[in-house]
């Protein structure tokens, strides 16, 4: 293990071979949730995915019903055209169906209206539209031949939707619909006809037909829906939503944080900690250090650690210290910066990220490996905790030099997995002697959960707005966007315009990322200390700052008459 002096304002020890966790001083808080705290954890997980699902289904309904409506209240959703060379087209299972125990006032409360709509297209045909109970329907269409309409395409890669046909052999003529008396709504004519029908209880159907029952049907055609309790079930669903999503939210801060003690005891008696250095082969084992003149003793294998003083006494933490993490992330803003070269870093960079996309998937492929040797031994081999960790190296400075992880310098990164100390962005994970075989299940999927989240709405997201086409019908266009990549945009149009990158800005942002590589490294089972919900913002991984002296601890004000003798210096 090399030391190696600090840019950024301390002396680290970098990872060659990797470094080991110190273990936690006795009355320190755990490094994972345990018992209880877990089981909280766990629940809220569970929990936090149908708050959220309630939660936008009910925002999305409320928005679709306040803004999506035609003038008559109802919702239009535009067909393809349908076409059949049989006498009929008929939707069998696309109206509605309901049980025969379903009370019929319940679909009267429901006030659910359907509007269909159809224009023939060839000019001078009568189209004639009707619904009508399904056994009816069928006994009509008995032995002949139509085509039921059983899904619509819906193409990924663009081009026109179109109907999925199911096609019933049979005469190529049926008796006129217009004379049939079992219809329960009907509208025929030329032209467009439009059907309008409250829906009742039991199993129904609907045909289109030409009106004097030939062959050859060919439509324009949308359906629409009214429904009086969108609305209500808006607000009902908002309502479960945050109910369920605060339950959650609750539950997984308190199995996050954990039993947090205030204020830290060292036993009397117990010796105090000094940071030693590198042992040799077979010697104990050495921990990784961070020592500043500020602060007499700080002790740092991935987890900055304050001294506590020599007597039983409580230690007053600071305030708002950083949060303690075996994921150490260094960025320094490397100026100056050119005001143009960040528009084209992402060309420079192709080699990298052509080598990144091999590299990452033998991560996955080491991942898996270890998955299953922390699972039956209890720890991840060290030299593919090695590669994972200069595969996460790599990234950060790749994404440093020119993607989302801040353009902070002008710097091209080496083609590396070690450690790079002198690159002015840096990566440490301290390399843990035991893991737990139970957590490796579920911290990757169930436990990261609520950071996924997080995550997923800083670094992508998504959005929708509503539309219509030309023939009245409704579309949904989506967009995506990225809380971090519009923040790295502002500081490249910042360098392009001002040639400044703001200070501030960049603190968010390295923020932003250490808050991703401490996901990322739990999520890869390189630890079992769970990322804490905290963005600690600025380029430098620093210590925590010295413990404020209690009063017993204060030296008493010397007297004005009394002087100290100078002190003698030997030699």
């Amino acid at each position: 293990m090399s030391s190696t002096n600090d840019p950024f304002g301390d002396v680290r020890f970098t990872t060659s071979p990797p470094t080991v966790q110190a273990p936690a001083p006795a009355g320190a808080a755990p490094s994972h949730p345990g018992g209880r705290n877990l089981a909280a954890l766990i629940i809220g997980c569970l929990l936090i995915l149908p708050g959220l699902g309630l939660l936008l289904g009910g925002a999305g309904l409320g928005i679709t019903y306040a803004v999506a409506r035609d003038s008559a209240g109802y919702l239009t959703f535009s067909m393809p055209d349908l076409s059949s060379s049989s006498p009929a087209l008929t939707a069998e299972d696309a109206v509605v169906a309901t049980s025969s125990d379903v009370p019929s006032w319940v679909l009267d409360r429901m006030e659910f209206d359907v509007r269909l709509t159809a224009r023939p297209l060839e000019p001078g045909r009568r189209v004639f539209l009707g619904i009508a109970p399904a056994g009816s329907l069928s006994t009509y269409l008995s032995g002949v031949a139509h085509d039921q309409v059983v899904g619509i395409s819906d193409p990924r890669s663009g081009g026109q939707r179109t109907a999925v046909l199911q096609a019933t052999p049979g005469a190529n003529r049926a008796p006129a619909p217009t004379s049939q008396t079992f219809w329960t709504a009907v509208a025929t004519g030329p032209g467009q006809q439009q059907l309008t029908w409250r829906v009742t209880g039991g199993q129904w159907a609907a045909v289109i037909m030409n009106a004097d029952g030939s062959s050859g049907v060919a439509v324009a055609s949308s359906i629409g829906v009214r429904a009086g309790f969108l609305l209500p079930m808006a607000f009902i669903m908002l309502g479960l939503g945050f109910v369920v999503a605060g339950v959650a939210v609750a539950l997984i801060i308190v199995g996050a944080s954990g039993s947090r003690p205030s204020s830290y005891t060292r036993p009397p008696g117990s010796p105090t900690p000094v940071p030693s250095a590198a042992a040799g082969p077979g010697g104990p084992t050495a921990m990784t250090t961070a020592m500043t003149t500020a602060t007499p003793m700080s002790m740092r294998a991935g987890v900055p650690v304050q001294a506590p003083p020599p007597t039983g006494e409580p230690v007053a933490w600071s305030s708002h210290p950083r949060a303690m993490s075996p994921v150490a992330l260094d960025a320094r803003l490397d100026e100056p910066l050119s005001r143009w070269l960040w528009l084209v870093k992402w060309f420079l960079a192709i080699p990298h990220f052509i080598v990144l996309g091999f590299l990452w998937m033998a991560f996955s492929v080491v991942s898996v490996v270890a998955f299953f040797a922390i699972l039956f031994t209890g720890r991840y081999p060290r030299g593919l905790f090695a590669f994972n960790v200069g595969v996460l190296q790599w990234s950060w400075r790749v994404s440093y030099y020119c993607g989302n992880g801040g353009l902070g310098t002008d710097r091209y990164p080496p083609f590396s997995l070690g450690p790079e100390p002198d690159y002015p962005a840096r990566l440490d994970i301290a390399y843990p002697e035991r893991l737990s075989r139970g957590l490796v299940l579920v911290k990757w999927w169930l436990l990261a959960i609520p950071h996924y989240i997080i995550l997923g709405l800083l670094l992508g997201g998504g959005g929708w707005a509503w539309g219509r086409t030309t023939n009245s019908g409704a579309r949904i266009d989506t967009y995506g966007w990225s809380v971090l990549g519009l923040l790295v945009a502002i500081a490249g149009f910042s360098l392009l315009f001002t040639a400044r990158y703001p200070r501030a800005l960049f603190d968010l942002v390295i923020g932003l990322n250490r808050w991703v590589y401490r996901v990322v490294a739990y999520a890869a089972l390189m630890t079992d200390v769970y990322p804490p919900f905290q963005l600690d913002e600025g380029g430098s991984e620093v210590p925590l700052a010295p413990p404020s002296p209690l009063p017993s601890q204060v030296a008493p004000p010397v007297p004005a008459d009394r002087t100290e003798p100078p002190r003698q210096v030997d030699g």
